[in-house]
């Protein structure tokens, strides 16, 4: 892989890596992670519903060709129905009710959405893709991790299914080439918010174990 994107993958190679290979991604590939961390992980995963469509949404509006803003726009759809089903049906797998707004963010969470939410407002394309290539990309490398079996459990199966498939692969692919377009003109701005980005993407998997032993 070359490009803008692989020199920025490269630039922070040990904290991608470091996620992709997290002690959480090893447990939810092996299907042995916990129904308290999971359930804690997809709480909070769920708050990034709402920022992540703000961020979307300014990436259509800023997107510079309109193939470009198709294929955005049919992510969108597939985010607003299909994810937004799967965590919903896992909250009620694990028991988790309306309790679960109660729970504060986490500060990695606040973070993260923050980020998005100040991206979406730079207006700025290479801003925004750099952002995105982050939370698609590194989500498509630890589940494409996967050289065994699928897990049974509905929960952890489906969690990797949404983010190894073609639908979603062909999409990375797509948000890769769009950040080597237009990511070198804006450098400065798409570097910071990718840096940004890949250190709350290691936090907000360190958080799911806050409180382990």
């Amino acid at each position: 892989m070359t490009g803008f994107v692989a020199s920025l993958k490269a630039e922070h190679q040990q904290s991608w890596r470091a996620s992709i290979e997290h002690r959480f991604v090893d447990e939810l590939l092996g299907g042995t992670v916990s129904d308290q961390v999971m359930g804690r992980y997809l709480v909070q995963d769920h708050r990034f519903v709402d920022a992540f469509i703000i961020l979307i949404g300014a990436a259509v509006a800023s997107a510079d060709q309109l193939e470009s803003r198709l294929r955005l726009g049919r992510f969108l759809g597939m985010v607003c129905s299909d994810e937004n089903d799967y965590f919903l049906r896992s909250f009620a797998a694990l028991g988790i009710g309306e309790e679960r707004h109660d729970i504060p963010d986490t500060a990695p969470t606040a973070g993260f959405k923050a980020l998005m939410k100040e991206a979406a407002a730079t207006r700025s394309y290479a801003a925004i893709m750099a952002v995105l290539n982050v939370a698609e990309g590194l989500y498509l490398d630890w589940a494409q991790r996967l050289d065994g079996p699928m897990p049974e459990n509905f929960i952890h199966a489906e969690w990797i299914t949404l983010h190894d498939n073609p639908f979603f692969v062909d999409f990375v692919t797509f948000l890769q080439g769009e950040l080597d377009r237009v990511g070198p003109a804006d450098e400065a701005l798409a570097r910071d918010f990718f840096a940004r980005a890949v250190e709350l993407e290691l936090a907000f998997f360190d958080s799911a174990y806050e409180g382990e032993a």
